[in-house]
Parts: C-alpha cells; structure tokens; sequence
C-alpha cells in the first residue's frame, strides 16, 4: 500500500517546479509562496508565510477572487522590460461551498511558447496553452522553422479577415505586404520588436513582435503577437473627438491646438500664456485667419477661469440696435418685442468666466462708453432698467484693423483703447512664419482626411515650397481651405500631395502686392473649352468657400439655384 504523501515532500515539490505558485487564506495571508514564484517577483528567498499578498507583491489580485468568488485565467503580469508572466488565479472552496482562499500559477510566456514542441508530453501544459490563445485578445501565431504556420489564434484570424482552419499550414507571408515578422525572426535568429505590417485583406495595419522558438538550442520556430494598429488609431482618434466634445462646453482649444514653432509665433504664445495666468484684459491683435479666437479659447482654458463659461461675440456680425442689448441684456417693455421677462445679455451670462469680442473696432462710440464702464467699474446696466448689476468677467478683445489709427480718425475711444490693451498680443501673419507651413500642411490633411474620408499620409517638400511662395493674404485659414481643395481634387489612388496635385493659385509680384490669377490650359484649348475650364474652377472654389451650400453659392454667383446644380453635374 503506498504511503501518503507528507506536507514537507508537497512543499519541495513545489519549490521545485519551473512554474510560480503562491496560495492565501480566505484574510489574504500567505500560506504558500514557492522559490520560482519569489524568483519570478524579485523577491529573497525566505519565508513569507503569514504577511498579506498585496504588502509582499502591491499588484497581487488574489483579494479581489476571493471576494467575488471568480477565477481568473490566463491573465498577464508585466514585471520588469525582460519578464512577462501568465498568470492564473483560482478561489480555494471548502466542503460546504465557501471560499477559504485562492491559489495562483505564474508562468513565463516565453517558457509556455518554448514548450510548444513538447505538447505530445505535456497534455496540461498544451491546454493551458490552448486556453491563452483562445482567450487572448491580441492575435498570436507561431510557425515552425521553415515560416508554416502551425498555431493561430482567432483574434489573428480576424486580422487577416480568413477562416482559422485555413490559415493553418500556409506560409506566413499569406496576405502579408512585405516582410513578414515570422520571417525577420527565422532570419536572424533574434527577437524583432515594433515590426510593422500590413495584412489582410483589407490590408490592416498592425505593429508585432516577434520572438525565435529555441528548443535543445535550435531554431525551431518564431512565435508573434500583434496588434492592430488600425483599431488603436480608430480609438485615439475617437479619444480625440470626445475631448474636443468636453471642450466645446466651454472653450474649444488650448495652447497645444496653435501650431508652429517660428519665433514670432512662439513669442505670441508665451506672452499669452503668461497673460491667461493673470486676470488682466488682452487685447489680440492680427489680420483675418490668424487664429485670433484660437488664442483666445487658449487663453480662457489656461486660466483659472477654464471652468466656468466662455462667450464668444462678434461685434461686426450683430448689429449696433441689437448689440447694446445682447451685450448687455434688457429688462421688460424695454424696446418693442421684448421678453416679459427680460433676458440677461452676454456679459451676465459670462459672469465669473471670459467674454471673447472679436472685431471690437467695429463697435460704436456710444457702445464703447458703456464697455468702458463695465471694465472700470465691473458693473452694467440693462436696457431699459436704472439699477447697475455688478459682473465678474474677464475680457479678451480681438481686431484686425490698426486701433491706433481709428483713435486718430476719431472712431474709437482712446480711453477704452488703454483699458483694453493692458496686454497686447500681436499674432504673426503666415507669411512671415513660412517655416510653419510643414506643420500646418499635415494638420490639416489629418483634418480633411477625417472629413472626406480620404488617407493622404503625407505632403512632398517640394509641395510644402510651392506653399511658402504663396504670400497668403487670408493666412491659416486660407492654406486650410487650399488644402481642402487639393485633397478634393486628388485622384483616390495618390497618397502623397505632390507639387502637382497643388490647384492654380494667384501668386504676388512686386512692391504693390498686385495679385495675378494664374490658370493652366492645355495647348491647343479653343477658347471655349478654356471658357469652360475656368467656368468649373471657378463655381468650384464658391462652393468651398460655402461649405457646399448651394443656395449661398447660387446667391454670391449671381445664378438661380438649378444653374448651380446643372453646373455641379
């Protein structure tokens, strides 16, 4: 009759498996702690019998299966650059169906893939084995030494948008464009990191590691993981548009949406940045399309003001009957067709936070005396009402005509002048930042790719110079509507925007900055047919500047709306 087998003979067996093996009592004190487990964490060889497995090993989760009563298999722990461990974690039940505890098992993922070959000899190891690549949500594959392919995961599957079944015993360059990872590891014997792909398909991008299969000190195998590339990018870019949706409840950019590293720009910037800390009105000054309220937002999101609202008006766009009272709010029967209630006007409404008044040179000389009295006193007085209402708003102003000059020729206030340009900042025209344009160039391809759906990678360097010899008199956001046109223009198969793809466009000669409209015709064009070229352009660039509205092009056209669409088709 065979004798039992003695606890001390259980425990040397144990610490002498290859595997990590920790186990805890129903309070997470340690019970059992074997020499590979202790080597696996970096810990001394002694006993920890008694201590809590999160003071000995912080990221232990044996706690939490005990809690819920739920194993948790074929999880992976990264402990340093050169270890990575599987791990699987069980809750311990007694006879009456209670939890007393949990057991885990550490093993090394390089060490499991290793054993591969042995699967004939280790029936347990092979359904561990199977279990990590069936649950694993990154797609793992392993070839032999000839780059077949032996074992596949269905996530792996699903890259290459084929059966499972099919992809076994088929070279690992199938559906791949280019090297493929399995091959640079039989290759080179060595393990390959970063190593991007794209496969399918639908030709994914994905990034894999690779790593050889030494078995008795021979090359037998590569094994790789991927991951896909594309669906990370779907997710950043989702990231993206949901911070851009957060900032939208108040103010929509911040210092790192201004692109450009010109010394002009930087300038502005920092002077901007070190004015948001402070509650002192700024005064932005810069021609149209240089990203005035850009600045502006930034400016309101790096103060201690970014919480609260952020109001933006333009002052040319409303007119001067209904400004004062949009500015400033109106109280009952104080003009025809008001509110019985009244309504608070746009400083009331910024209360505590930033109001943003682009144009300001175009305000009134009777509006600029009330504004003053809102900065000097922090008070304002409805339409219609006598009794002053105190406000808190920080002012940010905005022109892109010279103020200087509009105190001279008596249509702006001196007084208000002063009080608004406690902290001037002079945003740089394009033109005279030009070593931007890259930097500018690619955001908004990125930009227009989302939009139109397209996948340009990238711009030419002798695209990018044909750029800077423009001198670009609406500045950012003229470039931004060229290069939405350029896309639109491109065949489906460019990828790259070349000097060619670049549309006709008025360059300046001279010192009187005359501009010449340039459109290439082919030779031997009859006049009609250049007639009829410049006709397309022409209606083309109105429904850019429309956003594609029809109507408005029509009326900036001087055309009925059918001609617009007999046009388009």
């Amino acid at each position: 009759m065979r004798s039992r087998i003695t606890l001390e003979k259980l425990l040397k067996i144990l610490d002498s498996t290859y595997d990590g093996i920790a186990a805890v009592d129903q309070d997470g004190r340690i019970i059992l702690f074997n020499k590979a487990a202790k080597r696996f964490f970096r810990l001394q060889d002694r006993s920890y019998e008694g201590e809590h497995i999160v003071d000995v090993t912080p990221k232990a989760r044996m706690p939490q299966v005990i809690t819920s009563g739920t194993a948790e298999i074929n999880h992976s722990i990264k402990i340093d650059d050169e270890l990575t461990l599987v791990t699987s974690r069980m809750p311990i039940w007694d006879e009456e169906g209670k939890v007393e505890g949990a057991v885990a098992v550490f093993k090394e993922l390089p060490q499991l893939l290793e054993l591969s070959s042995e699967v004939d000899r280790l029936e347990e190891m092979q359904s561990m084995m199977e279990a990590i690549f069936s649950a694993a949500q990154d797609a793992i594959s392993v070839t032999n030494q000839n780059g077949v392919v032996v074992m596949m995961n269905q996530a792996y599957a699903n890259l290459l948008g084929s059966e499972l079944s099919d992809c076994i015993g088929q070279p690992c360059e199938l559906d791949c464009e280019g090297a493929s990872v399995h091959r640079a590891v039989l290759e080179s014997g060595c393990e390959k990191r970063g190593f991007h792909m794209f496969v399918g398909k639908k030709r994914k991008e994905i990034i894999a590691h690779g790593a050889p299969i030494i078995v008795d000190g021979k090359l037998s195998g590569s094994v790789a993981v991927a991951h896909d590339l594309t669906e990370l990018l779907s997710l950043t870019r989702e990231l993206d548009k949901a911070k851009q949706v957060i900032r939208e409840i108040e103010g929509k950019y911040i210092f790192d949406d201004i692109l450009g590293c010109s010394r002009e720009l930087t300038q502005a910037v920092e002077k901007a940045k070190r004015a948001a800390k402070t509650p002192a009105t700024v005064l932005l000054m810069g021609e149209s399309g240089t990203g005035k309220e850009i600045f502006a937002h930034a400016i309101h999101n790096g103060s201690d003001r970014a919480l609260m609202p952020f109001i933006r008006v333009n002052c040319a766009a409303i007119s001067e009957a209904l400004l004062e009272s949009e500015l400033f709010g109106y109280v009952e029967g104080a003009f025809t067709g008001a509110k019985k209630t009244g309504r608070a006007g746009y400083f009331e409404q910024a209360d505590h936070g930033t109001i943003f008044l682009d144009e300001i040179g175009k305000m009134s000389l009777t509006l600029q005396a009330k504004m003053l009295r809102v900065l000097q006193e922090k008070e304002l007085i409805r339409v219609g009402a006598s009794e002053p209402i105190s406000v808190d708003v920080r002012v940010i102003a905005a022109t892109n005509i010279d103020l200087e000059e509009e105190i001279r020729q008596g249509r702006f206030r001196e007084d208000l002048y002063y009080r608004l340009n406690m902290v001037p900042v002079e945003i740089p025209p394009l033109r005279s930042r030009k070593e931007d344009m890259r930097i500018l160039a690619e955001h908004m391809i990125k930009k227009y790719n989302d939009e139109y759906g397209r996948q340009i990678r990238g711009i030419t360097e002798e695209a990018v110079e044909v750029l800077k010899s423009y001198s670009w008199k609406g500045n950012v956001r003229e470039l931004g509507n060229y290069i939405g046109r350029t896309i639109i223009d491109m065949d489906q198969d460019d990828l790259v925007i070349e000097a060619r793809h670049l549309p006709a466009k008025g360059t300046r000669h001279g010192a009187g900055d005359t501009e010449v409209c340039a459109m290439s015709v082919e030779h031997g064009s009859t006049l009609n047919e250049a007639v009829k070229e410049f006709e397309r352009k022409y209606v083309r660039e109105a429904l850019l500047r429309n956003g594609g509205n029809k109507t408005k092009t029509a009326r900036e056209l001087n055309i009925s709306v059918r001609s617009v669409y007999n046009k388009i088709e």
